[in-house]
Parts: structure tokens; C-alpha cells; sequence
């Protein structure tokens, strides 16, 4: 398997605290990987070690098979920032110069076009755009480098739904044309679940969910039936991952490795904000079918 970024026993530090710890996972390349966590759960740190504005702890980021930050990465990795750096009194055009000047990959025919397409006029100055314009702006001048790989912090946390359609529509294009692979950190799980192939979940600095969404989305159910107490096993059930209950009913998201055969219990599909509330409440609970440390490389298990 071909790896875009790659972390293992990864920690970040910072005085008492630690930002990640542990941290072992794999992105493919190909995929449009969703970050996702709370507020403080190590995503941007994540993020800004794989760019190489950070150095780990201890552990270890390789980033397309190289150390992260290693010289070499600065033309085939794509960043855009939380808050959209950019300089407000430059214009687009002027944005998208200075681009073509700054990196000789730039393809400066792509950008304009790509601008002209989402209706960004090159002549206004970019503090005068909206959110949605100015996060377009952003999302080109990192796609006109011709990434590998690009990473994205919360681009969309300050647009509005028509915006982050947009801005969607637009990553899935750039995919679908460059064959780019994506990590996007959003806490927007609705978005993510329509763009989005492969799934991260950060808790308290630790990867506690990894793997496809369809993976992932197929091996858990919820399942409703009769409240016991205690709750006996179900056959096909591998770990209960929530639970509510009535007086005489159980409702149940679980993970499971086969169908659920039993008459007492009714099995539903879930969707990917099921499965990330689900993990999120419990942080001792976690499904990691793919990273495994062995000597200094990373395998994926079966």
C-alpha cells in the first residue's frame, strides 16, 4: 500500500501538556481523509507537524515516504491554514503573482481558471471578498502547486452552507483532476461524510478511530430491542460502543463482524456522525484496523 502520511508513536509536547501522545496512524494516498475531534484534541498539531512548522517530541511523521519537513516535500505538500492567511490588501491576481514567483510548480493557467470558475473577480482585493471567496482564493493557491498531498485546517468553519458547497465542490474536483490526497480537519460531520473516504478520529491526543468510511459505516449497526439488565451477549456484536435504555427498551450502536441473526434486536444502518459522537463520548472506546509499529516502519493488519 502507498502511504501519504504516516505517524508513529508520535508525541507533541508543549510544557506540561501533551498534544499528542502515542499516536500511531496511516493515510493512503488516493484518499480524502477527514480529521475529526474536539476542540484541544491534537488536530492542528497533528497537521502542522506533517507540514513541518513542528518537530515531534519523540516518535516519527513521514510525509510521501519522507521525514516531514525534509526540503524536498516543500513543492508536493499543500497547506491552508485555519485562518486562511492571505494578504488583505493584495488583490487575487496579485496573490496568484506572487504564487508563480514563490514556487516554480505553480500553474498559473490553473488558478486563473480555476478563480474565474467560482466567480472570484482577480481585481478585488482580497479583505474586500466574503469567507467563502477568500477560502476559494486559499484553496487555489495551494492546489496550483500541484500537491501530493494537501492538508486543510477547518477551512470551512467560518463559511456559510451555500460557501462550503462550493468549496467542497471545488476539492472534489481538484481530486478528480489531480489525483491529490486531502486530509480535511472539520468538526462539519455532515460535510465530511459527503467528500469524505477514510475517517480519523483524534480523542485527547490519540487516534481512536481509523479506517474507511465504508469500512466502518458496514461494521456498525444500531440495534433496538428489549432492555435486560444485565444485557446479555448478541451474537455478531463486538463491542457496544453507546447504549440508552427504557424501562423496556435497549438502544444499542455497536460494532459488529457479522449480521445480526437474533429476532429480539432490529439492526439500522448509522451514518458517519453516528459512529463519531458514538466514539467521541467514550474515549476508552476505539476501532483501529490499520496502524502497527514494527521497528521504524508502519504495517496496516488485516
Amino acid at each position: 500500500m502507498s502511504v501519504a502520511l504516516e505517524a508513529g508513536g508520535l508525541d507533541k509536547r508543549y510544557r506540561r501538556a501533551w498534544a499528542l501522545h502515542d499516536c500511531n496512524l496511516t493515510v493512503p494516498r488516493g484518499r480524502i481523509a477527514a480529521l475529526v475531534g474536539p476542540n484541544g484534541a491534537g488536530k492542528t498539531t497533528l497537521l502542522h507537524l506533517a507540514v513541518g512548522l513542528l518537530a515531534p517530541t519523540t516518535g516519527t511523521v513521514r510525509v510521501l515516504g519522507e521525514p516531514a519537513g525534509a526540503p524536498g516535500l516543500v513543492a508536493q505538500v499543500g497547506f491552508v491554514a485555519q485562518d486562511n492567511p492571505l494578504y488583505r490588501d493584495f488583490t487575487a491576481g496579485e496573490h496568484l503573482t506572487m504564487g508563480r514567483k514563490l514556487n516554480r510548480r505553480f500553474d498559473l493557467a490553473l488558478a486563473r481558471e480555476r478563480l474565474e470558475r467560482v466567480a472570484v473577480p482577480l481585481d478585488r482585493r482580497v479583505g474586500t471578498l466574503s469567507g467563502g471567496q477568500r477560502a476559494q482564493v486559499a484553496l487555489t493557491l495551494a492546489l496550483a502547486r500541484r500537491p501530493e498531498l494537501l492538508l486543510l485546517d477547518e477551512p470551512l468553519a467560518s463559511l456559510d452552507p451555500l460557501a462550503r458547497r462550493e468549496f467542497l465542490q471545488a476539492l472534489m474536483g481538484a481530486v478528480a483532476e489531480q489525483g491529490v490526497t486531502v486530509v480535511l480537519s472539520s468538526h462539519l460531520l455532515a460535510d465530511l461524510e459527503r467528500v469524505c473516504d477514510y475517517l480519523i478520529v483524534l480523542s485527547a491526543g490519540r487516534v481512536q478511530v481509523l479506517g474507511t468510511v465504508d469500512e466502518l459505516l458496514d461494521r456498525h449497526k444500531l440495534l433496538i430491542g428489549p432492555h435486560r439488565d444485565p444485557q446479555p451477549p448478541i451474537a455478531g456484536v463486538v463491542q457496544v460502543v453507546r447504549a440508552s435504555h427504557t424501562d423496556r427498551q435497549a438502544t444499542l450502536l455497536a460494532r459488529t463482524d457479522g449480521p445480526i441473526h437474533d429476532p429480539a434486536w432490529r439492526a439500522h444502518e448509522v451514518t458517519l456522525e453516528d459512529v463519531v459522537l458514538a466514539y467521541l463520548a467514550d474515549p476508552s472506546a476505539g476501532t483501529l484496523p490499520g496502524p502497527s509499529v514494527h521497528h521504524d516502519s508502519l504495517e496496516v493488519q488485516a
